[in-house]
């Protein structure tokens, strides 16, 4: 029996990447299929399976990206693959974070289907042509390699923070929705009230552009090919239109307390133009695509 168990665990440790994320997104599915049963209940019990599902799935998905960035001595982050492999990851890692405090654990109800579909998306288009040896860098190159990792990973957590204050906006729209057509889920579920849930969308936010101003700080003193300029690269046009946007938010919230409602609807629509308009900028850039 030792033995099979031995053999079993063998054969798992031995997985590729590929095989490994593709494990995180049949947690992720399986996560969503879940979620649609809270719905259908109202929420009317406490979301510790959920929880589950998803950090087994962050386990996988982890375990996936670990393998490339040792393979390749660097953060996983290079490529459109990367990116949406370490968005994805971002964006679970919020939640669970925020998921330590057991009121919040719904938010992966509305997470998971946003991960299914982020998961699939790598899956199909994966033409990866698979890991490769560990190639030998110089010092000089090791630092670059270090800050140009460490410039994708913060834009990209920063990312995944919006994500979070776009779930937890669609959240708050469902309880708000409840309440104004005084339907019993509102009075008998376990979701958070809305006000929490208005501070949460307004925090994850406030982290997600900080993460931003500090990657994109990184990424101006990155040198780039000689001939191109930043101000004429697409990403980078996208970026600070990006930084303005969410910059804007902060300030309609703050200064002119922006609140309920709207802020909820502009963080989703924010979330939802980084979704729409990150792969394509990504592909049209000579200093991201080259």
């Amino acid at each position: 029996m030792a033995s099979v168990f031995s053999g079993q665990w063998l054969k798992i440790v031995s997985f590729t990447d590929r095989q490994f994320f593709l494990l995180a997104v049949v947690i992720y599915g399986l996560s969503t299929l879940y979620s649609v049963f809270l719905w259908r209940k109202g929420f009317r019990q406490h979301d510790r399976i959920n929880y589950m599902l998803l950090l087994i799935g962050f386990a996988f998905h982890t375990t996936a990206m670990a393998q490339r960035g040792f393979s390749f001595h660097r953060c996983p982050v290079q490529g459109i693959l990367e990116a949406t492999m370490f968005l994805g990851w971002a964006l679970v890692t919020a939640y669970l974070l925020v998921g330590l405090l057991p009121r919040l654990r719904f938010l992966g109800a509305f997470a998971s289907p946003g991960l299914f579909a982020i998961g699939l998306f790598v899956v199909v288009f994966w033409n990866d042509p698979g890991l490769g040896p560990r190639p030998e860098l110089s010092g000089q190159l090791k630092i670059l390699h270090w800050l140009t990792s460490l410039h994708a990973a913060l834009t990209l957590l920063a990312y995944g923070a919006f994500g979070l204050s776009a779930v937890s906006g669609i959240m708050y729209l469902t309880q708000e929705r409840d309440l104004k057509f005084h339907k019993p889920r509102a009075v008998f579920s376990l979701l958070p009230p809305i006000q929490r849930l208005e501070s949460i969308t307004s925090r994850s936010l406030l982290v997600g552009f900080i993460l931003l101003t500090v990657g994109l700080a990184i990424g101006g003193h990155l040198p780039r090919p000689e001939g191109v300029s930043y101000l004429q690269d697409a990403k980078v046009i996208w970026s600070l239109f990006l930084w303005l946007l969410y910059f804007t938010l902060l300030v309609s919230r703050w200064r002119f307390a922006q609140t309920g409602r709207r802020f909820a609807c502009a963080s989703i629509g924010a979330f939802a133009f980084v979704l729409l308009t990150f792969w394509g900028t990504n592909l049209l850039s000579p200093l991201h695509h080259p």
